[in-house]
């Protein structure tokens, strides 16, 4: 009896990240861990490992970066407030997220440009970089 309920505690990555809703589905999740988009303790993971209860997370999706600390193991997938209940951002990782919104809400992190430039202002250009047609 003992044997069962260890396995029932011993839950793989890429499933508790597929029922914390980090993922869509559990094959994304095994690509993003296998892409090098999960860390644990500053260093790559695999989909088999196991969380525990206190282990702190890296998790890359899109722009934003979370550090989570795993709460509660699960592999069921629910709703999204029992999912959410499954880890917590810490507050540095909020700030830095917020903060990195922030800046592409701004467009700090991209060039901003007046459009595509007309015919006369791409002519110029050619000329003044020397690969215009000299005929």
């Amino acid at each position: 009896m003992a044997q069962k309920q260890e396995e029932e505690e011993k839950v793989r990555l890429d499933k508790w990240l597929w029922a914390a809703r980090f993922y869509k589905t559990r094959a994304l999740a095994k690509a993003a861990i296998e892409s090098g988009k999960v860390h644990h303790r500053g260093e790559r993971c695999k989909p088999g490992k196991e969380p525990r209860i206190g282990d702190e997370f890296q998790i890359r999706t899109g722009f934003d970066e979370k550090t989570v600390v795993v709460q509660a193991l699960s592999i069921v997938r629910r709703g999204a407030p029992e999912a959410q209940a499954l880890y917590a951002e810490t507050e540095a990782s909020i700030a830095k997220r917020e903060n990195a919104a922030a800046m592409r809400k701004a467009g700090a992190m991209g060039l901003s440009t007046d459009g595509k430039p007309s015919k006369k202002q791409r002519r110029d250009l050619f000329k003044f970089r020397g690969s215009g047609n000299d005929d």
